[in-house]
């Protein structure tokens, strides 16, 4: 089994905490988030209260990164399967589970485009590490960048004309936006902190992001054209 990068873990720390927490679309009050029990990490969708938990995956050695479909009717999610990570999508049930992709490449972190239609994820099926965009049942696979470094996705733009991503290629973690073909790379981010969990904001003009540059971790909000207008929120304190 191989392990993924350990640039895209860490830059998937707050994003996969903010699914857990419940930021990514809640229909009906609900939430979807992974758990870790007994050595393995299952998906559960639960009320935003959490009175009441339903386990949706079973079977799979481990489930993460779960993301709802706009239409709230799905869930897409990666899990490790024969030795490597594949995606999947089920119903917001559980049932009806689809695996996506299939091979001996690592295959994780879907992100949904707006309409639902095609999903975009992270692949080193060309030896390096790389961002892809799917149709929602698997087909028309493309890649989208083609770096050494490692790139993997955070999020499509609103309208679905965009996808922000993140990338080594410049020699830190940065933030990145081209469009849904790949085309036209901007690089949003320029600072020797790590930046990463990328978000856009509901008109697609800016995209908030997690960045130590302050010295401590907190919310940075950029203009998604080029990366202009920046400003600062510190995290909550912790207790």
């Amino acid at each position: 089994m191989r392990v993924l990068p350990a640039l895209v873990l860490l830059a998937l720390a707050g994003s996969v905490l903010a699914s857990a927490c419940g930021e990514e679309a809640k229909p009906e009050g609900k939430l979807v988030f992974f758990f870790d029990q007994s050595g393995n990490r299952d998906i559960f969708v639960s009320d935003s209260q959490e009175s009441e938990r339903t386990y949706l995956t079973a079977g799979l050695p481990g489930e993460a990164f779960p993301l709802w479909s706009p239409d709230g009717a799905r869930i897409a999610y990666y899990s490790l399967n024969e030795g490597n990570r594949d995606v999947y999508v089920a119903q917001a049930d559980g049932s009806g589970a689809v695996q996506l992709t299939n091979g001996e490449a690592e295959d994780a972190l879907p992100a949904w485009s707006p309409d639902g239609s095609r999903i975009a994820f992270y692949s080193d099926r060309d030896g390096n590490g790389e961002v892809y965009a799917m149709s929602a049942d698997g087909s028309d696979v493309v890649r989208l960048t083609d770096n050494p470094a490692v790139d993997f996705p955070y999020a499509w733009s609103p309208d679905g004309s965009r996808i922000a991503f993140g990338s080594l290629r410049d020699g830190n973690l940065e933030i990145y936006v081209m469009n849904a073909d790949g085309s036209g790379v901007t690089r949003l981010t320029n600072d020797t902190a790590v930046d990463l969990d990328a978000v856009w904001s509901p008109d697609g003009t800016r995209i908030a992001f997690e960045s130590e540059r302050s010295g401590n971790a907190g919310r940075v909000a950029r203009g998604a054209r080029r990366g202009s207008g920046v400003r600062t929120e510190p995290s909550a304190p912790t207790t």
